[in-house]
């Protein structure tokens, strides 16, 4: 299952649970998003051919994170970008979600292993911007 959650008509995030399954492959961001999240599931022999990717300057102005939880559970606080909650959600072992826009603050519920993804170059506490989250 996919599931998408929205402040109105702005993504906040993406949740991949461990469950979703389909051939082929599927992008489930937009392409004007800085970070892209897609899936592919290919049968044994499938080939992606040699390449590489060219130097291309791309302007980023938003972190966009990607979670891979690899084992354990956590609790999610979504926010919109004036700090309001909007939703929490629970991920558990196999789920992925990307973080596209607006804030969030997160809860192990029991030991986690985590997977992060973000752009960089991470810069310390100048990236993030602390605010009391709901809970």
């Amino acid at each position: 299952m996919v599931e998408e959650i929205f402040d109105n008509d702005v993504l906040l995030a993406i949740i991949i649970r461990s469950d979703f399954k389909k051939d082929g492959i599927q992008f489930f961001t937009p392409s004007h998003f800085s970070q892209q999240l897609g899936y592919m599931n290919r049968s044994k022999g499938y080939k992606i051919d040699a390449h590489s990717h060219r130097l291309v300057e791309r302007k980023v102005s938003v972190t966009q994170e990607v979670l891979i939880v690899r084992s354990g559970s956590l609790r999610i606080e979504l926010f919109d970008s004036k700090q309001n909650f909007i939703k929490e959600v629970v991920l558990t072992t196999g789920d992925t979600i990307l973080l596209a826009s607006g804030g969030h603050a997160i809860e192990m519920l029991e030991d986690t292993e985590l997977i992060e993804v973000k752009q960089g170059p991470y810069t310390s506490d100048d990236d993030k911007l602390k605010f009391t989250s709901y809970s």
